[in-house]
């Protein structure tokens, strides 16, 4: 029998059964999309996940931190393969104010190499780096919070975030600052003031929650500023100052391998790759659960494929026989059935794909309207959050399973119709 005769014969049984069919492979839909959009859940929710770790920090970034009472040791950290960068940026455990005309900023003040942060690729919203000591880089937020006085005491009393001052409006970029230092416990600053001039400016925060007032200044200004500590106050606090140290490594795919040499030197240390990795391995075990569960459903859809070709084989006893005498193989017979079987899971499996793309396409629609509304809250239906993610990876494993399961509950009626007896079937009556 020709494969267009056997395709034939498959189409003219379906076209007798519509119904029981449509059904059938409606059932084998149901469960293959239950599979996709289940499991898309996870597959959103693990890259919402990894995306906001991307955006709140450097993904090229590694934080160094040394043992109690130890130091790092530079010289032996730039010797690991493919670090690109060490930045240590030191605080001071006193209060920084800048000056501008009539504005003040209590702003975060941080001694750092500028080189250094030229090499780890420190990125500005406008202007340039620092070229000299009296230059200075100044958080994205520090010009809208450089308030009058007037302005600060309103922010106190009314405390309503819509009800900021907008600071200053100009551009700060070639304005001169003054910076004093004033002791938490004091109500007067030092009377030593030093002028800079503001070159650049950060770029805007990953999260709109972050509110960047730092100001970054070469670290050459150390001794000149505890210089200014020791001549108003009776001796330095031994954690007057505080260090931190990132490491920039040249790639992405270059953390893992820097992460673990410094951990072999005895360093503690923590990088992006540490945390993704702890979040794939949570989210792949999810993920697994929520296939299996899916896999369930199309089981459970399979009951109805193989009561379908059951079905088939009783009512086309006669004709399988006459089949038979004329010489049909066993084979042939195994092989109508199991494509009947196989087009049922091939229909559904292309229909449950197509489902399963619009379903994952409107609940990331209206889903963050929805609780947007439910919450009362405006805006929350711009959050940036995938409820549903369908890679194709996804697709080829439900696609394998639905057809799969398709094939395996057709293999045993396609089994039987071989063992019916030739007489036995020519004798039933039509």
């Amino acid at each position: 029998m020709l494969f267009k005769d056997q395709v034939d014969f498959v189409r003219q049984h379906i076209k007798k059964n519509k119904l029981r069919v449509f059904m059938t492979v409606l059932a084998a839909t149901m469960g293959c999309a239950f599979l996709i959009v289940l499991a898309s859940i996870g597959f959103g929710i693990q890259d919402t996940m990894r995306e906001e770790i991307l955006q709140d920090q450097a993904i090229t970034e590694v934080e160094v931190y040394p043992n109690e009472n130890e130091e790092l040791n530079l010289e032996e950290i730039k010797t690991v393969p493919y670090v690109g960068a060490i930045v240590q940026r030191t605080s001071m455990d006193i209060m920084t104010s800048f000056h501008l005309e009539n504005r003040t900023i209590q702003g975060n003040l941080q001694l750092t190499d500028i080189k250094e942060e030229e090499q780890s690729n420190l990125k500005l919203s406008e202007g340039r780096l620092p070229q000299n000591e009296s230059e200075i880089i100044v958080g994205y937020h520090f010009a809208q919070n450089l308030w009058t006085d007037a302005e600060r005491a309103k922010v106190e009393e009314v405390g309503e975030e819509e009800d900021l001052p907008k600071g200053y409006e100009k551009s700060i970029i070639g304005k001169t600052v003054s910076l004093s230092l004033q002791p938490y416990d004091s109500e007067e600053a030092f009377p030593e003031q030093w002028d800079f001039k503001v070159v650049g400016v950060t770029d805007n925060p990953a999260k709109d929650w972050i509110v960047d007032q730092s100001i970054l200044m070469d670290k050459s200004w150390l001794p000149e500023l505890t210089g200014a500590y020791e001549a108003n106050e009776e001796g330095i606090p031994e954690d007057f100052t505080y260090t931190t140290t990132k490491i920039y490594t040249s790639s992405l795919e270059h953390v893992k391998s820097v992460t673990k040499d410094l951990k072999d030197m005895g360093y503690n240390v923590y990088s992006v790759s540490e945390q993704l990795e702890q979040i794939d391995v949570f989210f792949m075990a999810f993920k697994i659960g929520l296939i299996f569960v899916g896999t369930i459903a199309i089981l459970i859809s399979s009951i109805g494929i193989f009561n379908t070709m059951t079905m088939a084989v009783t009512e086309r006893t006669r004709e399988i026989g006459v089949m038979k005498a004329i010489g049909a193989s066993p084979k042939l017979i195994q092989r109508l059935f199991l494509m009947e079987s196989a087009w049922i899971g091939i229909i559904g499996t292309v229909l449950a794909v197509v489902i399963s793309y619009v379903v994952s396409y409107l609940a990331n629609w209206l889903l963050p309207m929805v609780i947007g509304a439910a919450l009362g809250e405006d805006g929350l239906e711009d959050l940036s959050i995938t409820f549903s993610l369908i890679p194709w990876q996804l697709v080829v494993l439900a696609s394998a399973i639905s057809i799969g399961v398709a094939m395996i509950s057709g293999w045993r009626p396609a089994r039987k119709a071989t063992k019916i007896d030739v007489i036995q079937a020519l004798r039933q009556e039509l």
